[in-house]
C-alpha cells in the first residue's frame, strides 16, 4: 500500500513539478512582456486568452483526462486492444472539433471584438485560433501516457512547451510594438506578439509527444485478457462523450465565468462614466497582476488532480474502498499544505512582489496589491474545488461538479452584477465574486463527496494544522520586510530573506504539529529523511 502510494505522489509530484515550473516560466516571461504591453496591451491580452480558454475546453481540455480515464479502465482489465481504439477514437474526435473550433475562432474574431467592444481584440484571437486546433491533438497523446499512469511525458512536453512560448512571446511583443509601437493599435499588436509564442509552444510540444508515442508506444503493453471483448466505435464514442461532455460543461462554466465577468465589467464601468482604457487597464491588472499569481500554486492542484484520477478509477475498478479513501486524503493534504502557505504568503507580502515582478506597471499598483492581499485566500479553495471535482469524476459521478459549477456561477453573475451596478467597488467586485466562485464549489463538492462515496474528512490534520502553520510562517515573513527593509532599503534582498525564513519556519512547524503521520511521510519522496528529522 505504502509503495502504490508512493507511486502515485510520485507521478503526481512529477506532474505537479512541471506545472510548477511552467508557471514559473510562464511569470518570467509574463514580466517583460507585461512591462512592453503596458496596463491596455495586458487588458486586450487577458480578454482574449478568456475567449481562447473557452475554446480550448471545448475543443480540447477535457481530453487528457477523459482519455486517461479510459485507457486506465480498459488497461485495469486487460482489454489492449479496446486501448488502442480509445485512442484512434479521441484522435477522431479532435481533428473534428479541433479544427471546428479553429475555424469558428478565426473567422468570428471581428464579431467577437464587437460584442466585447475592445478595438483591436480580434488580432490576438486570429493567432490563438490554430492554437485551440494543435492542442486538441496534442491532448489525446499526453492522456495515452497518462492513462498508463506515466506522466513524464506530459510533463517534459509542458515544459518545452512554455520553454518555446516564452521565447517567442517576449521576441514577437518586442518586434510588434518596435514596428507599430508608434500607431493607435500599438495595444493590439503587443498582444499579438504575445499570443504567437503560445502558438509556437503547443505545435513544439506537439512534435515531442507525437515523436515520444511513435518510438515508445510498444512499451505500453496491456497484458491481455482472455475474456477481453472488443467494443464497438459506437460505444466507444458514447463512453467518450460521456466522459467528455460533463468536464467540457464544468470547465466550460469557469471559462464562461470569466468571459461574464469581462463583458460585464466592461459594459457597467462604462455605464459609471470609466473610459474604455481605464476599463481595459483595470482588467489588466485584475487578470495579470492578481489572477496570474493566484493561478501559480493552483497548478500543482491541477497536476495532482491529473495524476489521482486514473489511480482512483483502478482503486474503484478492484474495489478498494479503502485505497480511494487513502488517496484523497494523501492527495488533498498535501494541497493544502502548500495552498494555505502560498495563500498567506501572498497576502503579506502583497507589496514587494508587486514592485519586483511588475516595476513598470505603476499606475494601477495600489490596487494591485489591495487584490492580492485581500484575494489571496482563493489560492485555497481553487486548490480544493479542482481536487474534489476530479474525485467526484474518477468516482463516476460526472454530474455533479457540472450542476455545482452552475450553482456556483449563478450567485457569482448575480452577485457580480449588483456590485458593479449599484456600488463603486470596480475591480474590487472582481475579486470578492473571483474568491465566493470556488468556495461554493468546494462547500457543495466536499459534501457529495461524503454522501456518495462514504468519506470522512480529517478537518484537523488537513485544514486547521496547515492553516495555524501558514499564520505563523505570515507573521515571520510580515515582521522580517517591515523591519529589515528602513534599514536595507533594497527589496529583492529583503523579500528573499523573507520568504526563505517562511519557508523554514513552515517547515518546522507543519512537521512539529503532526501534520503527516509516520506512514503518511513514508509514501512520501523523500520522507524518511523527514522522519528522521522529527525523531
Amino acid at each position: 500500500m505504502a509503495r502504490k502510494k508512493k507511486n502515485m505522489l510520485l507521478q503526481g509530484g512529477i506532474l505537479a513539478g512541471a506545472g510548477l515550473i511552467t508557471k514559473i516560466i510562464g511569470f518570467a516571461y509574463r514580466i517583460p512582456m507585461g512591462n512592453m504591453m503596458g496596463e491596455e496591451g495586458n487588458g486586450l491580452y487577458s480578454v482574449a486568452f478568456g475567449i481562447y480558454g473557452i475554446a480550448l475546453t471545448i475543443s480540447s481540455y477535457s481530453l487528457p483526462l477523459a482519455v486517461s480515464k479510459m485507457i486506465s479502465a480498459r488497461v485495469a482489465k486487460g482489454e489492449a486492444r479496446n486501448v488502442r481504439r480509445v485512442v484512434a477514437s479521441a484522435l477522431v474526435y479532435a481533428l473534428a472539433v479541433g479544427f471546428a473550433v479553429m475555424l469558428c475562432l478565426f473567422f468570428g474574431s471581428g464579431i467577437i471584438e464587437n460584442i466585447y467592444n475592445k478595438p483591436g481584440l480580434s488580432k490576438p484571437l486570429r493567432i490563438l485560433a490554430p492554437t485551440t486546433f494543435i492542442v486538441a491533438i496534442l491532448g489525446v497523446f499526453r492522456g495515452f501516457f497518462q492513462g498508463f499512469g506515466d506522466m513524464v511525458p506530459t510533463s517534459l512536453s509542458q515544459i518545452l512547451e512554455q520553454v518555446i512560448n516564452a521565447v517567442v512571446s517576449v521576441i514577437a511583443t518586442w518586434q510588434f510594438l518596435k514596428v507599430y509601437g508608434d500607431t493607435q493599435e500599438a495595444a493590439a499588436y503587443g498582444a499579438a506578439g504575445g499570443t504567437l509564442g503560445t502558438l509556437a509552444g503547443a505545435a513544439a510540444a506537439l512534435v515531442f509527444v507525437f515523436f515520444l508515442f511513435i518510438t515508445t508506444h510498444r512499451r505500453y503493453r496491456t497484458k491481455r485478457s482472455p475474456h477481453e471483448r472488443i467494443e464497438s466505435n459506437a460505444f466507444i464514442y458514447r463512453a467518450l462523450f460521456l466522459t467528455i461532455i460533463p468536464v467540457i460543461l464544468s470547465q466550460t462554466i469557469f471559462q464562461i465565468g470569466y468571459t461574464i465577468d469581462d463583458i460585464l465589467f466592461g459594459h457597467l464601468m462604462e455605464m459609471h462614466g470609466y473610459e474604455e482604457k481605464v476599463v481595459t487597464s483595470l482588467q489588466g491588472v485584475f487578470n495579470t497582476q492578481y489572477n496570474q499569481l493566484v493561478n501559480l500554486p493552483v497548478t500543482i492542484a491541477s497536476s495532482m488532480a491529473a495524476s489521482i484520477l486514473p489511480s482512483i478509477v483502478l482503486s474503484k475498478m478492484q474495489n478498494d474502498i479503502y485505497g480511494v479513501h487513502q488517496k484523497i486524503t494523501q492527495v488533498i493534504k498535501v494541497n493544502m499544505v502548500i495552498a494555505f502557505p502560498s495563500a498567506v504568503g501572498m497576502a503579506v507580502l502583497a507589496e514587494p512582489i508587486m514592485q519586483m515582478l511588475f516595476p513598470s506597471l505603476i499606475t494601477y499598483r495600489t490596487q494591485a496589491v489591495a487584490l492580492l492581499a485581500t484575494g489571496s485566500s482563493a489560492v485555497v479553495f481553487y486548490a480544493l474545488s479542482t481536487l474534489t471535482t476530479s474525485i467526484l469524476q474518477g468516482n463516476n459521478c460526472m454530474r455533479l461538479p457540472v450542476v455545482h459549477s452552475a450553482i456556483s456561477l449563478g450567485i457569482h453573475v448575480v452577485l457580480l452584477g449588483l456590485l458593479l451596478y449599484f456600488t463603486d467597488l470596480n475591480v474590487y467586485a472582481l475579486v470578492i465574486c473571483n474568491v465566493l466562485f470556488p468556495i461554493i464549489i468546494s462547500a457543495l463538492n466536499c459534501r457529495s463527496i461524503t454522501q456518495e462515496m462514504g468519506y470522512q474528512w480529517e478537518l484537523l490534520d488537513t485544514f486547521i494544522k496547515p492553516f495555524i502553520a501558514s499564520v505563523m510562517m505570515g507573521m515571520v515573513a510580515y515582521a522580517v520586510y517591515q523591519v529589515l527593509y528602513p534599514a536595507v532599503k533594497n527589496i529583492y534582498v529583503v523579500a528573499i530573506l523573507a520568504i526563505v525564513l517562511a519557508v523554514l519556519v513552515y517547515g518546522v512547524t507543519i512537521l512539529q504539529l503532526g501534520c503527516f503521520s509516520e506512514e503518511e511521510l513514508k509514501a512520501i519522496p523523500g520522507g524518511n529523511k523527514l522522519i528522521r528529522f522529527m525523531y
